[in-house]
């Protein structure tokens, strides 16, 4: 496996911070596997470590409590400040008062969690700010680059336009087998940690709910829209539920809900925003025939691209025409469109008018897939392929 030493560098500084370090993220997005190369530099200076995985049927017939842990790490470490890794905490109840407990006892916590509850409020109020929280996402295309050369495979952007960055999947040799995964994956995440965790009795009406917004990625929605869709389609449900149920696949790392920003009112649109699958994968199991969806695919793409590049996301509403992201990074903003052609002229008229009245001091760019050059005095045109292999916009 690669290093994934974007991640694992955000988290070095706090080693020896006996602030709570939580590592977040969808399940099977490589959490764990950060968490063992934290422990392996860790191991370079000091065997004072404990592991416990909750995800281990042995490790969760031994530890059943908050209270176990505690006893656990110190039955079992060394004098002097202690190192513990707790993988997938969030299975014992009230594991936040084991991590108030162990940090007070010379202990550098870590833990690992695929539910955004981590960070909820009973938590935070229970730590009073002390913690720091870094999320893990899939990989992007420079990270499928790196582990396909370790695996002496090729994967080419076309099939990063389908099935996405999930790690396991790289390590695969078939559609039918990527397939059978990430729909094993998407039963797990769905039924173990959505509807087992929050008890929802609509099982079958969460499941179509959930389904049509992972094959709708990268629209703007709100939960009256999916409501009166829903209805349409024989499936009774109220607007504050499937918000409810919004939150749960968000707060499950499955979607990120992207903010609306309107140029006119100035402020920023709260009754809808723009959802982005996690990963590409989840839109294109739910296809058929091959008929992926590699228009929404690549814009959904752009916008992970651009959150691993450390850019702030939000869409722009600009007096009616929408820019798909507005990117920033200190005092630089970056207007841009992703489409995957404008070969057509309709589709070029569409893309292009949507940067009219933006000041001539930021930068414009669209990203294409298409080959031929586009760009003109005022709109930079990268290639898709091209865009997936920059470190930064600033140096593009």
């Amino acid at each position: 496996m690669i290093k994934r030493e974007k991640y694992i560098s955000e988290v070095r500084g706090f080693y020896n911070s006996d602030l709570i370090k939580i590592i977040t993220g969808v399940r099977r997005c490589g959490k764990s596997v950060v968490l063992e190369q934290i422990m392996e530099e860790i191991r370079e200076t000091t065997d004072n470590v404990i592991f416990l995985d909750f995800e281990d049927r042995m490790t969760t017939e031994e530890i059943a409590t908050w209270k176990d842990i505690v006893q656990y790490t110190e039955d079992h470490r060394a004098s002097g400040q202690c190192f513990v890794f707790l993988d997938e905490v969030q299975e014992i109840d009230d594991w936040q008062l084991a991590c108030k407990t162990l940090r007070t006892r010379d202990c550098s916590v870590f833990i690992t969690g695929s539910n955004s509850k981590l960070l909820s409020g009973e938590f935070t109020k229970e730590l009073s700010g002390r913690y720091v929280s870094f999320r893990i996402r899939p990989f992007v295309y420079k990270e499928i680059l790196e582990y396909a050369d370790q695996l002496d495979k090729d994967i080419p952007v076309s099939d990063y336009l389908v099935w996405g960055g999930f790690p396991k999947r790289i390590e695969l040799n078939s559609e039918n087998e990527i397939r059978k995964y990430i729909n094993d994956l998407d039963t797990t995440i769905v039924v173990n940690d959505i509807i087992n965790r929050y008890k929802i009795r609509k099982s079958g009406d969460f499941k179509k709910v959930a389904a049509f917004i992972l094959k709708s990625n990268a629209r703007i929605y709100s939960a009256k829209s999916i409501t009166d869709y829903m209805k349409s389609h024989g499936i009774p449900c109220s607007s504050n539920t499937v918000q409810k149920w919004i939150e749960y696949l968000s707060e499950a790392y499955i979607i990120d809900q992207v903010k609306r920003f309107s140029r006119k009112a100035k402020k920023e649109l709260e009754q809808s925003h723009k959802l982005y699958n996690c990963d590409v994968s989840l839109n294109s199991i739910r296809c058929t025939n091959n008929r992926y969806d590699l228009t929404h695919n690549l814009e959904n793409i752009v916008y992970h691209e651009l959150v691993f590049m450390g850019y702030d996301v939000t869409v722009y509403d600009n007096n009616g025409k929408e820019i798909d992201f507005l990117a920033e990074k200190g005092n630089r903003r970056y207007f841009i469109q992703a489409a995957y052609s404008i070969a057509e002229d309709k589709a070029y008229q569409r893309e292009m008018t949507a940067f009219s009245g933006i000041s001539q001091t930021d930068r414009k760019i669209l990203i294409t897939n298409d080959d031929m050059d586009y760009s003109t005095s005022n709109v930079e045109h990268i290639r898709f392929r091209d865009f997936l292999m920059v470190r930064s916009l600033e140096n593009k």
